[in-house]
């Protein structure tokens, strides 16, 4: 026998709409009224009948998220804590990545977008806003997390990257180094912003710059931690050879401290190092005998806004202006330096 919401709301004498709200986390229900309500839904086995609400609704209650690689902790904790959010709000989430690669990304858009999502959220690897246009087009809410895209007026939730540059490279600067190195990623706002950052603040202290100091790497995610291996051997091959460096995040500085250690070479006292994310999930991490000093994103605050407007874009689709929330980001002092 199949159990429907009213026989439910006749059984325990309250109305259809009470059950609704219960199994949907909305309205304001008595908690003894809700525990009984959910008691008796996981007795019965109850089932919403989804078909019928998407046809009532003309809503699939289907959010895509798509990242730039799904093993980086950052992103697998982002997509973690959103997928969480938004199932209690009786959303489904589908979570797919792009490997960094704008083409894959564009696909993937095309393939929501066939399953009617009611809206995306992306970190885009995409250099340009005409990737954007048929969502536009379609009017599909989305949010950029984490990374803007230049000329694209739209929704954007994700750190202040340029406060990154300048609270790393501040720390470094007032902890005595004087030759601070970068290793970044080019092409990316947040690689960008966070090199203008560690520009700005050397420019204002007078701090000597050289272009040799800064190296940028092909990957931060899967390869990454090899990726910053190679650039700190760079770095350590110069003849000025640098006494700190702020990378552009946790991965790369957990490749740094191994060609640090390689060489010989102590952390904190013959090189300082700065990361980024505050995601102490790496290989790396247990043999390491210093602590990172890193900045942290905050992934919980910044998943949580991100839940938070994407309900909001969904839930009442008139048209509002674009938002742009920018979550400060806040230093994490270890061994490291």
């Amino acid at each position: 026998m199949v159990v429907r919401m009213k026989d439910i709301a006749a059984e325990l004498d309250v109305s259809v709409m009470t059950v609704s709200k219960v199994l949907h986390n909305k309205g304001r229900i008595s908690a003894a009224t809700r525990e009984r309500i959910l008691r008796r839904i996981d007795e019965l086995g109850y089932q919403p009948n989804v078909n019928a609400r998407n046809l009532v609704s003309g809503r699939s209650f289907l959010i895509g998220l798509i990242v730039p690689d799904l093993m980086h902790p950052f992103f697998a904790a982002l997509a973690k804590i959103i997928s969480r959010n938004l199932r209690g709000k009786g959303y489904g989430i589908a979570i797919s990545s792009s490997e960094e690669d704008p083409a894959i990304e564009r696909q993937e858009i095309s393939a929501f977008l066939a399953r009617r999502a009611d809206a995306l959220i992306l970190a885009s690897s995409q250099r340009s806003a005409t990737a954007f246009k048929r969502l536009e087009d379609e009017g599909i809410p989305y949010i950029l997390a984490d990374r803007m895209i230049r000329g694209l007026n739209a929704n954007f939730i994700g750190s202040d990257d340029k406060a990154i540059g300048v609270l790393a490279t501040e720390h470094l600067i007032t902890r005595g180094y004087r030759r601070i190195a970068h290793i970044g990623m080019p092409g990316i706002s947040t690689g960008n912003l966070r090199l203008q950052g560690y520009r700005a603040t050397l420019k204002r202290h007078r701090q000597p710059l050289s272009s040799q100091w800064v190296v940028t790497v092909e990957s931060s995610d899967e390869r990454g931690e090899q990726c910053g291996f190679d650039a700190m051997q760079k770095l350590l091959s110069l003849k000025q050879r640098p006494d700190a460096v702020f990378c552009y995040n946790d991965v790369l500085a957990y490749g740094a401290f191994k060609a640090i250690f390689e060489a010989g070479l102590r952390v904190p006292a013959d090189v300082g190092v700065v990361g980024v994310a505050n995601m102490a999930s790496f290989s790396f991490w247990d043999a390491s005998p210093v602590g990172l000093t890193t900045i942290d994103q905050n992934v919980p605050q910044l998943a949580d806004a991100i839940s938070e407007l994407v309900l909001v874009l969904v839930e009442r689709p008139q048209r509002a202006p674009s938002r742009r929330i920018l979550l400060q980001p806040k230093l994490v002092i270890r061994g490291s330096t």
